[in-house]
């Protein structure tokens, strides 16, 4: 995954700041409720969710477990429907292979559906440097692009945007990337709607070369699918003489029979709909119909590391619905630019330092980034358990993280951590071990909790700040149980 930008601050930091955005929590509030509120009635039709989920979480394991053989299958199948499969380790190599087929045609534009992938091994400014513009074409992607700025949800790349910050961004940079807005453009959602298709329309008919991701890829038949809403994604896979797709090697699945779980999980999810508007599906290559050639770039760039951590690999499990972001306390009140990478919310807190390493104090920072409530294990579509795998990553972070050096994983030294927390875990450790001395100082305590502050003094004022201190009981368990049970152990 390509490294954090220098001087992307870490997640407190960024937070700190996002939530003093009267503007942005405004707008993730309304969105957030209205999208997690249509998704519990679109699931709640479906007797059998529980039942579903429970499939696809199963699938995507199996898969996971042999990923190698599902993916030299996936090739072969690509391969012999006439497409052509490359292998990419990391976002550099990705880069340099998509460029290369891309000024290999002699196009000097290219059309993009909304993809992750390309967003984060940053494609488009790879493309940009050799001299290839690209155009986003997703209507949230669009309003991103056009107004400089970096996507903040995984279904609706402007979410932190209002209708009226997206008028005054179509307005005044339309013109410069080849179009201007019409003229007295309005904030109503259908005519903001139209000045992106008349925008974009003349692009899609002159586009000879045409840029995805995929949803899901099935081995058996080598087929890529893409689910979208606009009709964009159709008009990109469809009308360009070449069409190449950079996809997770975790987007793989076994058969059609597996696909079909999925197409019913993930429109319930995302968009709390029974299907998507728009399903694509294509298999490599056919005279008179579609791009006459098709690349398809299979992308690691850290999923093999992360495949290797038994309790971390069922973050390769997602499937880019949006649901933990949505129900999220945390990505509520912070948005998604807090956490300094493409995948925000729940899984960008578990995602993003096993694909890039812990090495870095952004990535650090995230597993830190929840309350640990559970809300998003509760939605999550294939059961990833958010909580099981944060703790494992906080825990990485203490021993001392890891990162990549020169394509390899380098562990680092543990953490010290404060010598305040430091001495606090050696008292607790002896007392723990001396029963004796634990009750005379839970006694002490009970005994003299009039006299307590309430809040700490020191170093551990900080963590007062934002808290309140655990009220001391009259009495210790232990002296409890004795006096009502008459038990003296």
């Amino acid at each position: 995954m390509s490294g954090t930008q220098p001087g992307t601050p870490a997640f407190p930091e960024a937070a700190r700041d996002a939530v003093r955005d009267g503007t942005l929590r405004g707008n993730l509030r309304h969105a957030t409720r209205t999208i997690r509120g249509k998704r519990a009635r679109a699931v709640a039709e479906l007797d059998d969710w529980a039942e579903l989920r429970a499939a696809g979480k199963a699938i995507k394991d199996r898969t996971l477990r042999h990923l190698d053989h599902y993916l030299v299958r996936l090739e072969r199948s690509v391969t012999a429907a006439g497409g052509t499969v490359h292998w990419a380790a990391d976002a550099a190599e990705a880069n340099r292979i998509v460029t290369g087929l891309v000024k290999a045609t002699g196009e000097r534009e290219v059309v993009k559906v909304k993809s992750m992938a390309t967003q984060e091994i940053g494609l488009n400014e790879a493309l940009e440097a050799e001299g290839v513009r690209a155009y986003e074409t997703d209507l949230a992607e669009l309003i991103v692009q056009l107004g400089r700025d970096r996507p903040s949800h995984i279904l609706v790349p402007a979410i932190h945007r209002n209708r009226g910050e997206i008028r005054d961004v179509f307005a005044r940079e339309m013109a410069a990337w080849g179009r201007p807005a019409p003229d007295g453009l309005t904030d109503r959602p259908a005519d903001l709607a139209e000045a992106a298709r008349l925008h974009l329309r003349e692009k899609f008919l002159r586009a000879g070369v045409g840029i995805s991701g995929a949803n899901f890829m099935v081995a058996e038949t080598g087929t890529l699918v893409v689910v979208e809403s606009e009709g964009n994604g159709r008009m990109c896979l469809t009308l360009p003489e070449t069409l190449i797709s950079v996809v997770g090697i975790e987007k793989v699945v076994p058969t059609w029979r597996d696909l079909e779980v999925f197409l019913q999980l993930l429109p319930r999810s995302s968009t709390a709909e029974r299907m998507n508007p728009y399903t694509t599906m294509w298999t490599g290559t056919a005279d008179g119909d579609g791009p006459r050639a098709f690349h398809l770039v299979l992308l690691d760039n850290g999923r093999t590391d992360t495949l290797a951590d038994e309790v971390g690999r069922q973050a390769l499990r997602c499937i880019r619905c949006s649901a933990c972001l949505n129900v999220c306390p945390v990505y509520e009140r912070a948005g998604g630019h807090a956490y300094g990478s493409v995948y925000p919310g729940p899984i960008g807190a578990i995602l993003s330092p096993q694909l890039r390493g812990t090495g870095s104090a952004v990535d650090a920072s995230l597993p830190y980034a929840s309350s640990l409530c559970g809300a998003c294990t509760d939605v999550c579509p294939v059961a990833i358990d958010f909580p099981e795998v944060l703790i494992h990553l906080r825990e990485r972070v203490v021993q001392g993280g890891e990162t990549t050096r020169n394509g390899v994983r380098v562990r680092l030294r543990p953490a010290k951590g404060h010598a305040a927390e430091r001495a606090a875990m050696r008292a607790a450790r002896w007392a723990l071990d001396h029963p004796a001395a634990l009750r005379a100082g839970q006694r002490l305590v009970s005994r003299t909790r009039r006299l307590h502050p309430a809040r700490l003094p020191g170093p551990g004022r900080a963590w007062t700040d934002a808290r309140e201190l655990p009220e001391v009981p009259p009495e210790p368990f232990r002296d409890w149980w004795r006096r009502t049970r008459g038990d003296a152990r």
